[in-house]
């Protein structure tokens, strides 16, 4: 499992190290990824130097096997798994 902002990668490593964020967080500054994951907001969006919170379950041969929006962040893993047991089936 890993998160990817627009952050830099200093920035990345400061919120990581500040907030002992246990998982790799890739930095996508020119947002080449963002777009290709369509998690780009609009411009006009009051968020939109922040990426949409997509959740993407990403099978063996590369697919996305199934996506989600992140609406808790903290209840995250419980639905992480979820997803996980529902793409097993």
């Amino acid at each position: 499992m890993f998160g990817i902002s627009f952050d830099r990668p200093a920035d990345n490593r400061r919120f990581q190290e500040e907030n002992d964020f246990p998982f790799r967080l890739l930095s996508d500054p020119d947002r080449l990824v963002g777009t290709a994951y369509e998690v780009v907001r609009d411009p006009g969006d009051r968020f939109a130097d922040y990426p949409k919170r997509i959740a993407y379950l990403i099978g063996p041969d590369g697919t996305i096997a199934a996506a989600d929006e992140v609406t808790d962040p903290a209840g995250f893993a419980s639905e992480a798994l979820v997803m996980l047991a529902a793409a097993q089936r």
